[in-house]
């Protein structure tokens, strides 16, 4: 229970709980995502904001779709019109200050030139991209024209991109068959990109351990992590880099970002949520885990 005995108090009887109209909590930072809509919450825009406001960070967002889908399968979507996309964005920077932002889902071309456009004039704003090009259930997210708008125009203006095994195959356009080829692929497509990468391991072979890859400033990071027992629950890409975000956002550096951030996910993961169906088990990611304290930032 929060007391605040200042003037202009208001007292709920039933609980005794004293409101102040006077007194207001800091004000958290904010960051930004730019992603569609998940109707099962479990992913885009829901899943990012839920991330933000686990970690103490004010969320902002802006839609490029509509997305009816639950875990496994996407039914149907709508991209937004570009047009609406860039009001929304042009409405949020006037109106906050930006710490961080993030991209999912973009799909199309149009929509990733007006992202693009905004932070070639908002450079100051640190950017983490998801390269969403295809659902977990094979669902095409991006167009091609799409694809090669988001490698040629808003890739390099990112300060960490985050691929999965996939889709850095897709960004480097070649096969990552072994451990040497995971383990040089960001540096490779930093030298293509020009932007700092994260290639995730969780698609690479079937050990014990998973193992991110990461590029910054012209070192080789390594982050491992326990393969969970647990199930094939969508959204995890969304999560991690909307957590990188949160953290970047509250002025963290690029590697502990990170190493937090997998943390933070992995926590996620154990305490996930399974609830039976009339057709099979749903299960989704819990994004406010129980046991999970960062340090000051």
């Amino acid at each position: 229970m929060h007391s605040y005995p200042l003037s202009g108090k208001v007292i709920s009887e039933k609980h005794r709980i004293t409101f102040s109209i006077n007194t207001f909590p800091p004000a958290p930072p904010v960051a930004l995502t730019i992603a569609g809509s998940d109707s099962s919450a479990g992913a885009g825009i829901q899943a990012d904001l839920k991330t933000f406001a686990a970690h103490g960070v004010y969320g902002v967002n802006a839609v490029t779709a509509i997305v009816a889908e639950v875990p496994g399968t996407v039914s149907a979507f709508e991209a937004l019109d570009a047009t609406l996309l860039g009001h929304q964005l042009k409405r949020v920077s006037s109106a906050f200050s930006l710490k961080a932002a993030k991209t999912g889902m973009l799909g199309n071309a149009e929509l990733v030139e007006v992202v693009a456009q905004f932070f070639a004039g908002h450079a100051s704003i640190p950017l983490v991209i998801d390269p969403v090009i295809r659902a977990g259930a094979g669902t095409a997210l991006l167009t091609p024209e799409g694809l090669e708008r988001l490698k040629d125009r808003l890739i390099p203006l990112a300060c960490l991109v985050t691929p999965n095994l996939p889709e850095a195959e897709i960004l480097l356009g070649t096969v990552i068959r072994s451990a040497e080829d995971l383990s040089s692929a960001p540096e490779r497509l930093y030298d293509r990109y020009g932007s700092h990468f994260l290639v995730k391991g969780g698609h690479f072979n079937g050990g014990d351990t998973v193992t991110d890859h990461a590029w910054i400033a012209g070192e080789k990071f390594l982050f491992s992590h326990p393969r969970l027992a647990v199930p094939d629950v969508h959204g995890t890409g969304c999560t991690l880099s909307a957590a990188i975000t949160a953290q970047l956002a509250c002025g963290r550096d690029l590697p502990e970002a990170i190493l937090l951030a997998t943390r933070y996910l992995t926590v996620c993961l154990e305490q996930h949520f399974s609830w039976p169906g009339r057709e099979r088990t749903i299960e989704a990611l819990n994004h406010f885990p129980d046991g999970v304290v960062f340090p000051p930032s």
